[in-house]
């Protein structure tokens, strides 16, 4: 889409509102800023692309991501609306085939939806410690979808050789955006065969079944989890995600924690120690991983059975009160190896935190 003299005009306008709140509210955070504004987050920082210090990247999402394994130990960061999930590590074992990537380091875990990104920016960021070098990726309704730092400044020159190496021929300070992202249509829950729907899920192999289980059946993720109420899952207390972090910490009992943004999915595996509560946000505070909960928005908290070759897979899964997952945890484990009776004996204390309580 070209771009124009009005476009230009605008992301003109919008870089100086941006600069007069930075002024009144030094510490205030660029998502926080667009929110303020009435912007995407995108769009706030293209407004700043001057081709030196923001860079415009090209849309080589794959090339991109494979090179990232050149800047070392990195943090990653993936969020939604409710979440914050932040990794230290590097990335490694890279691979792509048709609309999804996995990156596979024993830190870094993610599965990227590269198919749904539609900007990306090199930005240096200040915070506290200084200024960090960060690539910042946006889906085509200018929501975040991934942001790496780069965490080892003797790789700074790697960096410019990534941003440069993939640098747009388009530095203009203005984007256009979309208003919202058609999401996949689902039907009514009193439209889906109960009884076929819950014959489907107990023959289910594998957890990564489920999503195909939805689609067949055009179900809606909360509307499924209603229809197998009482069988294969378990309506609980929305204090659930603090007692399970409490009791997984005082336990060393290792899980997973699972935050996605529409185009990435970002995997925790392990323990989690350091677990303080600030305000509404519910943190875990280890060195290599960060967790930014908002318990404030967790509208319903669910326990999940689902069968597979290995046992029974449990997790428990929180959403907003439009529906929108915030994470969902897991008991760590491997492909192969059935789940860690700790972790079950976890979620069977969660299951008897009632609704309300």
């Amino acid at each position: 889409m070209n771009t124009t003299l009005e476009d230009i005009s605008k992301g003109s306008e919008l870089k100086e509102q941006w600069h007069q709140l930075k002024a009144e509210n030094p510490k205030l955070r660029t998502k926080n800023a667009a929110d303020e504004l009435g912007v995407s987050e995108s769009e706030l920082v293209a407004c700043i692309c001057d081709g030196e210090t923001v860079v415009r990247l090209t849309e080589d999402w794959e090339g991109i991501i494979k090179e990232v394994e050149t800047l070392g130990k990195v943090m990653a960061l993936t969020r939604n609306e409710s979440a914050v999930h932040e990794k230290h590590g590097t990335y490694q074992n890279i691979s792509f085939e048709g609309h999804a990537g996995l990156v596979l380091d024993e830190n870094i875990d993610l599965r990227v939806f590269h198919n749904r990104w539609s900007f990306g920016f090199a930005v240096p960021v200040e915070n506290p410690r200084g200024t960090l070098n960060s690539l910042q990726f946006f889906d085509e309704a200018g929501t975040a979808v991934h942001k790496i730092y780069l965490m080892d400044e003797e790789r700074v020159g790697k960096y410019n050789k990534l941003v440069e190496k993939f640098r747009s021929d388009d530095q203009t300070n203005e984007i256009r955006v979309k208003d919202s992202i058609k999401e996949k249509k689902t039907v009514s829950i009193d439209e889906i065969d109960t009884d076929e729907f819950l014959q489907k899920w107990s023959e289910l192999k594998d957890t990564h079944d489920f999503f195909p289980l939805l689609r067949t059946f055009k179900a809606g993720r909360t509307d499924a989890l209603r229809l197998a109420e009482g069988r294969f899952t378990w309506k609980i207390s929305n204090n659930a995600t603090r007692k399970m972090l409490e009791l997984s910490s005082e336990n060393e009992v290792p899980i997973m924690v699972f935050v996605s943004s529409p185009g990435m999915i970002q995997i925790h595996s392990g323990p989690v120690n350091r677990i303080k509560v600030m305000d509404h946000w519910l943190n875990v505070l280890d060195p290599d991983f960060n967790l930014h909960l908002r318990e404030d928005h967790i509208a319903e908290s669910w326990i999940v059975e689902k069968p597979t070759e290995d046992g029974i897979v449990t997790a428990l899964e929180i959403y907003d009160e439009e529906h929108n997952a915030i994470a969902t945890f897991f008991g760590a484990r491997k492909p192969g190896k059935p789940e860690l009776e700790p972790w079950r004996e976890i979620t069977n204390q969660l299951k008897l935190m009632e609704v309300g309580v």
